[in-house]
Formats: structure tokens, sequence, C-alpha cells
């Protein structure tokens, strides 16, 4: 089955979201990505064991980040869904893309732009 999200959308794959830094997420957001979500495992069932809580845990951070920073929290998101949920995440991507055309650009890309 082909999914179908929208092409703004960069899938960046890694063995476990527990691998997702803080600093990935933020350099995404630096580097001029106007929002990011780490899509994980279920909660209770990572293969790794606690990989997804570790990124839940960063994720909760980066948000506190942004909003320290004067910048919407809403811009970074964390969703658990089974990999067998292909269609939820073409369904999630479609979310956060019309969540992040509702907020605009980031603010860090309009400071570039200046």
């Amino acid at each position: 089955m082909r999914l179908s999200y929208p092409s703004s959308v960069k899938v960046i794959q890694v063995p476990c979201t527990g691998r997702v830094d803080i600093l990935h997420l933020l350099k995404a957001i630096e580097d001029g990505a106007d929002g990011v979500y780490v899509a994980g495992c279920l909660e209770g069932e990572c293969h790794y064991l606690t990989g997804n809580l570790k990124a839940k845990k960063r994720v909760q951070y980066v948000k506190k980040v942004l909003k320290d920073l004067g910048m919407e929290p809403e811009r970074v998101e964390m969703f658990n869904l089974s990999a067998g949920e292909g269609p939820r995440f073409a369904e999630i991507a479609k979310e956060m893309t019309e969540r992040i055309r509702k907020l605009g650009p980031s603010p860090v890309n309009m400071r570039k732009a200046a």
C-alpha cells in the first residue's frame, strides 16, 4: 500500500525513537523546519523497552525550550503508533502539516530572512 502524505514532510528513520536527541529536534527548527514530530512505538511496546518514553520526555523538554524562546510549543509533537498503522502515520502527517500551516512560518526562518 502506498501512503499519501504531504510532500513537505521529510521522514528520517532511526532504529528507535530513543535515539532522537534534544539537539536533533532543535537543530531541525534552527535549520528551517517550521515543525517537527516524532512517531514512535506504542507506549509499553518499545522493542528497546523505554526508547519511546525517553523520546517523549525529550519532546516535552523541547516544547518547554520553544515556549521559553517565545515560540509555539505546538511546533513539536510526539505520536505513538504501531508499525502496522501506516494510514494513521499519513493522517498524522496531514494533521501536523495543517497545524504548522495555521501557526505560520517559524520565527527562526523569519529572522534568517531579515
